[in-house]
């Protein structure tokens, strides 16, 4: 399999700089010219499990102290007259998503990150066949918009050596997390074979800050009722013991009485 192929080292672009959400607001921008919505089917199936697995299980058990979004296939607008990148996954950090009404106004329908005011935390992609420009065109737009961590998954190797790769930001260039643990945002990024959705596969999971994995609602409802069967069966053993123990005292009573002993005298 051939190397990701990789953009010369020349020109090092600016960082995009945000505005500061604790400022004086700034004038409303005009997006009238700007398409959130992409209706184009694209992702494979496994690829469209995967992105709903990383959210559902951040907003089923993720406990970071502090409000975030999640969110999969939602386009990340960086610049007023640039095109969006659109990751698979992405995470963003103290931020809350928009409520009622807000969440269908245009400048809420995508992450713009002039109204959030930073840009993603991190950011997913689960690589198919056809090559997307994820170690190259991809790699150095999130670079440049301040992306901390970018985390690569490529279930079939079909574009790297190994299945998943992990980056941080230092400076204004990625450098290779091996241990996967992305300790800016408090998760580790780890492969992960099981079911869900009735796909038995090898898939991206997260694992909080001191190793568990992160469950989905389903997830922990069957550990609930796992536990729950397990709390009824130490229970009918605890009765059955109890009942087994009656027996044989009603048993040795009995014995006693064709003694002539009375039990309750003893």
């Amino acid at each position: 399999m051939a190397e990701p192929v990789k953009k010369a080292e020349t020109e090092t672009p600016a960082p995009v700089q945000y505005h500061d959400a604790d400022a004086e607001p700034i004038a409303e921008l005009d997006i009238s010219h700007i398409q959130t919505d992409d209706q184009t089917p694209v992702d494979s199936l496994f690829a469209e499990r995967e992105q709903r697995l990383l959210v559902e299980s951040l907003y089923a058990s993720w406990k970071p102290n502090q409000p975030f979004l999640a969110c999969d296939n939602v386009g990340v607008f960086y610049g007023l007259h640039l095109p969006p990148v659109v990751p698979d996954m992405f995470l963003s950090l103290g931020v809350s998503p928009p409520q009622g009404a807000l969440i269908h106004e245009k400048r809420r329908r995508s992450y713009f990150v002039w109204e959030y005011g930073k840009p993603p935390d991190l950011v997913v992609e689960t690589l198919s066949p056809s090559y997307g420009g994820e170690f190259d065109e991809k790699m150095r737009i999130y670079e440049r918009i301040g992306v901390r961590y970018y985390v690569i998954h490529d279930p079939a190797t079909f574009h790297a050596k190994k299945p998943l790769t992990c980056y941080e930001l230092r400076g204004v260039r990625y450098e290779e997390v091996l241990s996967g643990k992305l300790e800016g945002v408090g998760l580790e990024a780890r492969l992960w074979n099981g079911v869900f959705e009735g796909v038995e596969a090898e898939w991206l999971r997260w694992y909080d800050a001191s190793g568990n994995l992160l469950l989905t609602g389903a997830e922990l409802a069957e550990r609930e009722r796992q536990r729950a069967e397990q709390a009824e069966g130490r229970a009918k053993e605890e009765r059955q013991r109890a009942e087994q123990a009656e027996a044989r005292a009603e048993r040795l009573a009995a014995e006693l009485r064709k003694l002539g002993i009375d039990p309750n005298k003893i």
